[in-house]
This record gives C-alpha cells, sequence and structure tokens, in this order.
C-alpha cells in the first residue's frame, strides 16, 4: 500500500497538518508541533506560512 500525505481527521488540533505529517513519517504528531511552535517564534512568519500552505495543498483525510 503506497503512503499518501493526508490531513489528519483523528490527529489534529487546528487543521490535522500536524497529524498528517507524522502518520505519513511514522513520527509523533508531539514533534512536528513542537517544530511548528518552534518556527513560530521569531516572528510567526517562518512558521505560519508554511503550515498556511500545507493546510490548503494537502487534501484532508477520507472518511473511512
Amino acid at each position: 500500500m503506497e503512503r499518501q500525505l493526508r490531513r489528519s481527521r483523528t490527529n489534529r488540533w487546528i487543521a490535522g497538518v500536524c497529524g498528517g505529517l507524522a502518520e505519513f513519517f511514522g513520527l509523533s504528531a508531539f514533534w512536528f508541533r513542537l517544530l511548528f511552535f518552534i518556527l513560530l517564534l521569531p516572528g510567526g512568519l517562518p512558521g505560519l506560512v508554511p503550515y498556511l500552505i500545507l493546510w490548503i495543498i494537502v487534501p484532508l483525510e477520507e472518511r473511512r
């Protein structure tokens, strides 16, 4: 089965971007949330822009 990057419906806080990345790479969503939080600290844009882009381009996980 081929893995596809999808936003998570179950492991989400805002849009499911971090949960989807975690499922795709096989890591904990905590690490992606921490990464985006750290990128938000120097002024917001380094963390906010990639998150928003991923929110727009990565499709939502299909219902099971």
